[in-house]
């Protein structure tokens, strides 16, 4: 069914409800996964820093080769690849318990990496065809709120039900990954098959005017390799936080996030993505060097719970790049470039979590002294992008300097 005739149909079964839906049920298994998971290497698989380094590694090689997703597309349309996913990432997530050893745990995390990272990448692609670029700020950011919602519900099951039900991590696994691939399938039956008005081109392209933007991918890749890794991991290691407190932690980062997002989304459309990325970098460059000052000066896990939280309003503000690219695109250009660029962000997510790992367990506050340096030269990096970004004025660069802003 064409987009345009889709006002034909019910609310419910249109695009952006399947994109909300998609928003929905994705962190039902990931989220759960990710709140269980420090404790579970930790208390079950007896995991240090080298081991937790080792496992985000192999977490993040399938988003490193993303870019087969533009081969897949020839023969599947990015709708059906991107549930299919959402149903490998839950059946893996139901199957992470089985198997609690180094071997096996790195195993599954393969399977549900491959899910989890073939459907952010479709999903960033659909989303950019499917929404206008005036909405697609304020929708981008409504979506954010939706997954922190069904998010922040997947944590209270866990704060309310995991002592006083005596849960194991078996059975919450089985029931968050369960859920996920249910409802995905579920999506065949609901919705129709949406074409996009813009045919993709089904094959790699790298453009030389996109340069910005693969930059900017990158460095977003290494600096938030380093939060997802060690922020969660340090709250369990060094302050010794129990499964329903580090869960309460994240549920209180999604209340901030529920809120925020919407405003977040309305800002980036308001002030631009130049400004938005500029205050996401300096808010983050300041973060990561208090994060170093927690080991300097022992501030204890209040202020690391505060930093926590204020991280991740700032990555919220990362949804500035996917509009900047919607507003320099070729329209044709838009799936191809998403896995690609999706690759181009996990190139350092290969490599980074493993080598920081054996750094960490001699030193926590150089891996977050390089993500301060990463953070300040993205900084750099923002400054560059226009007010007003076009075809033919993708950079500040890209214009003379009296035509500059």
């Amino acid at each position: 069914m064409r987009l345009a005739d889709t006002t034909s149909l019910p609310a419910w079964r249109r695009p952006k409800a399947l994109l909300m839906l998609m928003a929905a049920i994705m962190p039902v298994a990931f989220a759960t996964w990710s709140a269980l998971l420090n404790n579970f290497t930790i208390e079950v698989a007896g995991f240090d820093g080298a081991d937790i380094g080792w496992l985000h590694t192999v977490r993040e090689i399938p988003g490193f080769f993303a870019v087969g997703v533009i081969a897949i597309i020839i023969f599947v349309r990015e709708q059906t690849l991107a549930l299919v996913s959402l149903i490998l990432l839950g059946v893996a997530t139901a199957l992470t318990a089985q198997f609690p050893s180094l071997a096996g745990i790195l195993t599954v995390t393969m399977l549900s990496s491959i899910g989890y990272h073939y459907y952010e990448t479709v999903n960033q692609s659909l989303q950019l065809q499917w929404l206008s670029k005036a909405e697609a700020p304020r929708m981008l950011g409504t979506l954010l709120a939706v997954g922190s919602g069904a998010t922040f519900l997947a944590y209270a099951c866990i704060v309310l039900t995991w002592r006083a039900f005596d849960l194991s991590y078996d059975l919450v696994y089985w029931f968050a990954g369960g859920l996920t691939a249910t409802v995905a399938a579920a999506c065949f039956l609901v919705f129709p098959q949406f074409e996009a008005p813009h045919p993709q081109t089904k094959r790699m392209i790298l453009r030389r005017r996109y340069w910005l933007y693969y930059l900017l991918q990158f460095m977003s890749g290494a600096r938030r390799q380093i939060f997802i890794v060690f922020a969660g991991f340090m709250m369990v290691e060094r302050f010794g936080l129990d499964v329903h407190q580090i869960t309460a932690l994240f549920m209180s980062t999604l209340v901030v996030n529920m809120v925020s997002a919407p405003l977040v989304g309305r800002a980036v459309g308001h002030f631009g993505e130049r400004a938005a990325l500029m205050i996401e970098y300096a808010g983050l460059f300041l973060v990561f060097l208090l994060y170093a000052g927690l080991y300097v000066f022992d501030w204890g896990v209040w202020m690391a719970a505060a930093l926590f939280m204020v991280n991740n309003v700032f990555f919220s503000l990362a949804l500035a790049i996917k509009t900047y690219f919607q507003k320099i695109a070729a329209p044709g250009d838009i799936a191809p470039t998403a896995a690609v660029a999706f690759t181009i962000n996990h190139i350092a997510a290969v490599f980074l979590p493993a080598a920081l790992g054996y750094l960490w367990l001699t030193s926590p506050v150089s891996v977050y002294l390089l993500a301060a340096g990463m953070a300040g030269l993205s900084f750099a990096l923002s400054t560059l992008v226009p007010r007003h970004p076009v075809p033919g004025h993708e950079t500040r660069l890209a214009r003379p300097l009296a035509a500059a802003e």
